[in-house]
């Protein structure tokens, strides 16, 4: 099991996060692959899609949908070190 998290979060314009994690890496990722189906297509919506925030290990927004830490830190691209 992998100790990086997320730290913070920031929605971005076309359905994009930065995400800083513990390791201190900011990372993007791209949410629109996950924006299908009933469960995630609410968050197509940019209101809910913007009150994503940090919950335990991962990220969840209010409507309830969530990410694997996991997922998150592999599926995104490195954009800066601190």
């Amino acid at each position: 099991m992998r100790t990086i998290k997320p730290i913070k979060v920031k929605p971005l314009d076309d359905y994009f996060l930065e995400i800083e994690f513990s390791n201190k890496e900011i990372r993007l990722f791209d949410c629109k692959p996950y924006l299908n189906g009933d469960w995630f297509s609410e968050l197509l919506d940019k209101q809910k899609f913007n009150s994503v925030r940090i919950s335990g290990n991962t990220l969840e927004w209010v409507s309830g949908q969530d990410l694997c830490p996991d997922c998150i830190y592999d599926n995104s691209n490195r954009i800066f070190i601190s």
